[in-house]
C-alpha cells in the first residue's frame, strides 16, 4: 500500500483564495482562504475520507480535484499529468478517469432528461469510449450496478425518483466511463439515515467489484469511520490530521479531531457515561483573517505562546499530525 506505483491521485500545497469585494467599487476586502496548503496521496482502490467542520474548505478542495476550480497555487496530479494544467484533449481524457458524485441529488441531475439521456450523455462527450452499437447494454448494466431496474427506470425523469435513487444514478453516470478515481462531495448527506446505510453500502460494493478510489468528504464521522481505509481532518483550510481510520478514531493526536470525535453521538447506553464531551470555546475564526501560527490555537485548550507564533506543520508519514503539543494515545 506504500508504494509510489499505487499512487493514483497525488494532491500537492493545493491552495484556493477567493477575492472579496470591498464596500467601495473597485476596491478589495481581502482574501477568503478557503483552502490553504493541503498534500495528500490517494492510493489506487483506497478511500481517504476529508471530514471537518461546515465551511472549512471540503467543498472546496473536492471541485479541485476533478479541475471544476482551479488552485491559486499547488497542484493536483493525476499520473504523470497536472489536472488544472490540462486543455483540450488532455482535459477530456482526464476526466473520464476523475469522476465526482455531487452532494444534492435534487439539483445534479437534469430535469428535462430521462435516465437513458443522462447516462447516454457521457458517451456522447466521449464517443470513443465506447461502440455506439453496445451502449444501450452498457446503460443497462449500469442502472443494474447501483440496484435500478431498467425496464422500469431506464425512461423516467429524475422528479419520479427518490432522493436515494437519484444518488444512484448519480453514481451509475460517474461510473460510466470506467474512471479510477471518483470523488464524493457529501454524497449522503441530503438523505435520510437508512437511504444513506444503503448508498454507503453501494459504493463499498461498487469498491470491490471495480477496483475504483474514493475521496469521500463529508462532516458525519460514523459514515466516514465506516467506509474509509484513511481519514483527513480540516480545520479552516489546511489538514491537521492524517492517518489510518482505526488509529485516527481511537487514538486522536490533534486537540480538534479529539473534540470532533467527542460530539459523535454514542448509541449504546453502556459507557456512554463515561465518555467526556470537550465543548470548543467561541466560534471558528474567520477565513478572510485567520489566527496566526496555529489555526486552532484560539479554540484550543492547551495552546501556548509558541502556538500563535509558530505554525506547525502536517509532521509524519502514515501518521501526520499539525500540533506543537500532539495528544498521547
Amino acid at each position: 500500500m506504500s508504494a509510489t506505483d499505487d499512487v493514483v491521485l497525488r494532491v500537492e500545497n493545493l491552495v484556493r483564495h477567493f477575492p472579496v469585494k470591498g464596500r467601495l467599487p473597485f476596491t478589495s476586502g481581502g482574501l477568503v482562504k478557503a483552502v490553504d496548503g493541503v498534500s495528500f496521496d490517494l492510493r489506487r482502490g483506497e478511500t481517504l475520507g476529508v471530514v471537518g467542520e461546515s465551511g472549512c474548505g471540503k467543498s472546496t478542495l473536492a471541485r479541485m480535484l476533478v479541475g471544476l476550480e482551479r488552485p491559486t497555487s499547488g497542484q493536483v496530479r493525476f499520473g504523470d499529468a497536472v489536472v488544472h494544467a490540462a486543455r483540450g484533449r488532455d482535459l477530456r481524457a482526464l476526466r473520464r478517469r476523475i469522476q465526482i458524485v455531487l452532494q444534492d441529488p435534487y439539483t445534479s441531475l437534469n430535469p428535462r432528461r430521462t435516465v437513458r439521456e443522462i447516462l447516454l450523455q457521457p458517451f456522447e462527450i466521449h464517443p470513443d469510449a465506447l461502440d455506439r452499437k453496445r451502449r444501450l447494454d452498457r446503460i443497462r448494466e449500469l442502472l443494474d450496478l447501483v440496484g435500478l431496474d431498467p425496464s422500469v427506470h431506464l425512461d423516467r425523469y429524475p422528479h419520479q425518483f427518490s432522493g436515494g435513487q437519484r444518488q444512484r444514478i448519480g453514481i451509475a453516470r460517474a461510473l460510466a466511463l470506467q474512471p479510477d478515481v471518483i470523488v464524493c462531495d457529501e454524497p449522503v448527506s441530503a438523505l435520510d439515515v437508512s437511504v444513506q446505510a444503503q448508498v454507503v453500502n453501494l459504493l463499498e460494493r461498487l469498491q470491490r467489484e471495480l477496483g475504483v478510489a474514493y475521496v469521500f468528504i463529508a462532516h458525519d464521522l460514523s459514515v466516514v469511520r465506516h467506509i474509509s481505509d484513511r481519514v483527513a481532518v480540516m480545520y479552516l483550510g489546511k489538514l491537521v490530521e492524517r492517518g489510518p481510520e482505526v488509529t485516527l478514531y481511537d487514538a486522536p493526536a490533534h486537540p480538534y479531531t479529539k473534540a470532533l470525535l467527542s460530539a459523535v453521538p454514542v448509541p449504546e447506553p453502556v459507557g456512554r457515561g463515561d465518555r467526556r464531551r470537550i465543548l470548543l470555546a467561541g466560534d471558528p475564526p474567520s477565513p478572510v483573517n485567520p489566527p496566526s501560527g496555529c489555526r486552532f490555537r484560539t479554540r484550543c485548550w492547551q495552546a501556548t505562546e509558541t502556538c500563535a507564533t509558530t505554525e506547525p506543520p502536517l509532521a509524519g508519514d502514515e501518521r501526520a499530525v499539525a500540533c506543537h503539543y500532539p495528544l498521547a494515545a
